[in-house]
């Protein structure tokens, strides 16, 4: 009978349910909320669905599954993200996507990206002053580039432990696009600046187009060789789809490969949501201090699209600063409905692309100086 009892025992304390705490059920509540706001809500469905249901299966005590070299999702997170090559080949997907046409028809629009990188570095400032390490003070920072492939990047190199947290922010920001960006573009602006029509832009040759992607990469390459995998990739991707020599690779990165990539990042990041790791204050730090880096990129856009209309003859509306973040291609679809909002005859989408993909080119660069400066 004793012997019995034993065997009971052994087996009740190998159950999940005898080792759980109560922190994975709070994390169980957090990851079924992303993936309620992913199927229910439809914000960022792609992302928050895998990462949301990978956060609750890596909350299932004795399941293994973020244990070193066994485990499956550790072979996600390690090989996928620690190693760079998913990060990257999201970027590959993402130029093979990208028109850089309104930012080569309109080189200005690269001063609005690089101008709305200004909350990543209020944000940078902040969170060393209330007593993140370096490392995850860029971490957090970069947040404020609402680029989620680049801050997961960025952080892996620098605070891998606090990619949940970060990751999660930034994508969260990102699909609160449309919440958060239009109350701060009528702040800032007036109706008649909102209402202002801007020159069609000019057609750009196929030429243009070809070298555009070969000068990025080497003029950031060479500036900032940290950030060399993320803009290589982003430029190969895109020379992939303006030279329309290679239709059968562009096709490929643009659906099959992304979609694929998507899968392994979820599961990537959502596998660093252990309850353990992830409800700490710091993790609390990094929202709120990425929802202040959000906000000041928008408003660092807006200002200096402003400070621009000093100077310039043929003036610009000022909303597409806002477009200046690297959330492609969702700020400048916001920028648009603003300006229609104001003037139903404005057509501002074209317009708002330059800055957007500015803002992407911006995050990187952004992203190679932090781990240029600070990487271990």
């Amino acid at each position: 009978m004793d012997q019995l009892f034993d065997v009971y025992r052994n087996v009740m304390h190998q159950t999940g349910f005898w080792n759980l705490g109560w922190r994975e059920p709070v994390m169980w509540v957090i990851a079924l909320t992303f993936v309620y706001l992913g199927v229910r809500k439809n914000v960022e469905p792609l992302l928050l669905v895998p990462i949301g249901f990978g956060a609750l299966l890596v909350n299932l005590p004795m399941s293994g599954l973020m244990e070193a070299h066994h485990g499956l999702f550790w072979y996600f997170y390690h090989y996928g993200l620690q190693t760079e090559i998913v990060p990257s080949l999201i970027f590959l997907g993402l130029g093979a996507l990208t028109d850089f046409g309104p930012l080569i028809a309109n080189p200005k629009m690269l001063l609005l990206g690089a101008a709305a990188q200004f909350g990543v570095y209020v944000a940078l400032f902040g969170a060393l002053s209330v007593g993140f390490t370096p490392q995850e003070a860029c971490s957090i920072g970069i947040i404020g580039g609402a680029d989620g492939p680049t801050t997961i990047y960025t952080t892996v190199k620098l605070a891998p432990h606090l990619l949940g947290a970060t990751a999660l922010a930034a994508y969260s920001y990102m699909a609160m696009v449309p919440i958060i960006q239009p109350p701060l573009i009528r702040m800032m602006t007036t109706k008649d600046e909102r209402s202002r029509t801007m020159k069609q832009l000019r057609p750009v040759s196929k030429l243009e187009r070809i070298l555009f992607p070969i000068m990025v990469a080497l003029v950031v390459g060479l500036l900032v060789p940290a950030a060399a995998p993320l803009i290589g990739m982003l430029t190969i991707g895109n020379l992939f789809r303006e030279s329309g020599v290679v239709p059968r690779l562009t096709d490929v990165a643009q659906n099959a490969l992304m979609n694929i990539v998507t899968i392994f990042l979820g599961l990537g990041v959502g596998a660093t949501m252990d309850a353990h790791q992830f409800l700490r204050p710091k993790v609390i730090g990094v929202y709120v201090i990425g929802l202040f880096a959000f906000t000041f990129s928008t408003v660092g856009g807006l200002a200096f699209a402003k400070f621009l209309n000093l100077f310039l003859k043929d003036k610009i509306n000022p909303i597409i600063g806002a477009a200046g973040v690297s959330a492609v291609p969702m700020a400048a679809r916001v920028a648009h409905r603003e300006g229609q909002k104001a003037n139903p005859k404005n057509y501002l989408l074209m317009h708002a692309m330059g800055p957007n993909v500015a803002g992407v080119i911006g995050t990187i660069v952004a992203a190679g100086f932090f781990i240029a400066m600070v990487g271990r």
